[in-house]
């Protein structure tokens, strides 16, 4: 069984920590907002969310530790035991899944040697499966402490992580340079991000993405979408019709009374 209480963590850095905690309560009209984004907070100092972390919580939002942990063990993105300098997650919900994902997210775990949740010997890299990134335009993709390298293959998948783990610099797709989980997790907490540059490199969306804000907006011809894995130019031919249902309804037999499955009746005529 564990020690009971928790123990404490050094004074210097509880008194670090209470001062950012003042800082994130302040925000809130009601203290006990605050614990997400204390959370955070204790995550970076530890890299998860210990039992220390958890009774730090707990006392500066006079909330019991139960409450505190039911939260904790709700929310993936708190981990609850050490991990990598960088979570590398791989997309395995339906589009990125059938463009690749899993066979991905099989390979890092045969090339790092690792399960899903489990960290790399040398504490670089922590691998794990995500239901959805959200960015199903750019499928295949994978998150790097939550910012996004899009249309991955195996290979891509495999060099990125060895780059991570050999400290090359790696550089997302779109949005902001990489910076280690602590550091990310400080920022989920609300501080400002000290990196020139980091706050304006937006992660815009894509071309799929807008389609049909331009259709919406009246535009009758929207630009073509062409996957950066493509080397041919996009073609001007129009792409084979395959009409569902919606498009070209077929006759049944509740609207042919000539249709073979016969006439729809009422039932008890």
């Amino acid at each position: 069984m564990p020690q009971l209480p928790a123990p404490d963590y050094p004074a210097e850095v509880r008194a670090r920590l209470e001062a950012d905690a003042r800082e994130v309560i302040a925000r809130y009209p009601d203290s006990r907002s605050a614990l997400l984004p204390l959370l955070h907070l204790v995550q970076s100092e530890e890299g998860h969310v210990t039992r220390t972390g958890v009774r730090f919580c707990a006392e500066v939002l006079d909330l019991t530790t139960a409450e505190v942990t039911a939260v904790v063990t709700f929310y993936t993105m708190y981990r609850r035991k050490p991990s990598g300098d960088y979570q590398v997650g791989v997309c395995t919900n339906t589009l990125c899944a059938v463009m690749g994902g899993d066979a991905i997210f099989e390979e890092l775990q045969r090339h790092l040697e690792v399960g899903n949740g489990e960290t790399t010997e040398d504490g670089t890299v922590t691998l794990e499966h995500i239901e959805c990134n959200a960015a199903c335009d750019f499928a295949p993709v994978v998150m790097v402490n939550w910012e996004f390298f899009d249309n991955q293959t195996v290979e891509s998948a495999k060099r990125l992580v060895d780059d991570l783990r050999a400290g090359r610099t790696v550089e997302p797709t779109r949005g902001a340079p990489l910076c280690t989980y602590k550091e990310t997790a400080r920022i989920l907490a609300g501080f400002p991000d000290p990196r020139p540059g980091a706050v304006e490199a937006g992660g815009a969306a894509g071309p799929a993405s807008l389609v049909g804000l331009r259709l919406a907006k009246g535009e009758s011809a929207p630009g073509r979408v062409v996957s950066p894995r493509s080397s041919g130019a996009p073609s001007d031919e129009p792409p084979a019709s395959h009409p569902s249902s919606h498009d070209a309804p077929q006759r049944t037999s509740a609207s042919d009374p000539q249709h073979p499955s016969g006439p729809v009746t009422e039932e008890g005529e």
